[in-house]
């Protein structure tokens, strides 16, 4: 088995079909759980990140943020999307989500800004020898971006790879582009 973890940001129905949607997230989103199916034996584990907001959040437009309500806690739209949760059901003992936004006050576009769910993506990237990490996911410019610059930033000891045709963004790519040319990152 190699020591490849796939690294996939927030899948979930608000980004795809509910109220903050990406562009092409939902093709996207399907093709991905199509290859987690074809390609599970590649990896020792796979990390789901989650939006799990309270229902008033920082990031809300309602709270003088930027974005519309989103992922709020145990809702629909905070799920994961129901063919890529399909798809992970088959390998639970290789599957963990890590939950982040999950504080009232302040914003957690990277998984590696909520300290718990940091601190047991490091535990796993440790414990498993991981020396190789693909990233994918929601929405590219935003979340995704900020995962793999603070990835960058802790000098987390993998190659990362960007699956890019998984990982649809609100700039069209150009963001996640930039970041693709950095010297840590390969496609």
């Amino acid at each position: 088995m190699s020591n490849k973890m796939l690294l996939i940001i927030d899948p979930q129905i608000d980004f795809i079909s509910g109220s903050l949607p990406v562009p092409d997230a939902e093709p996207a989103m399907n093709q991905l759980a199509r290859y987690v199916d074809d390609h599970q034996a590649d990896y020792k584990c796979i990390i789901i990140t989650a939006d799990s907001h309270p229902m008033r959040h920082c990031s809300f437009n309602s709270e003088g943020g930027q974005w519309p309500r989103h992922c709020i806690a145990d809702s629909v739209g905070s799920a994961i999307w129901p063919p890529l949760m399909d798809a992970l059901l088959k390998y639970p003992d290789k599957v963990e989500i890590l939950h982040k936004g999950v504080y009232s006050d302040r914003e957690e576009y990277s998984i590696f800004k909520n300290l718990e769910s940091k601190e047991r993506l490091l535990e796993l990237i440790s414990r498993n020898h991981i020396s190789e990490i693909d990233i994918c996911g929601l929405a590219g410019d935003v979340c995704v971006a900020d995962t793999i610059r603070d990835a960058i930033e802790i000098h987390i000891p993998a190659r990362i790879s960007v699956l890019t045709r998984f990982t649809p963004s609100l700039d069209g790519g150009a963001t996640l582009d930039s970041l693709i040319k950095t010297p840590l990152i390969f496609v």
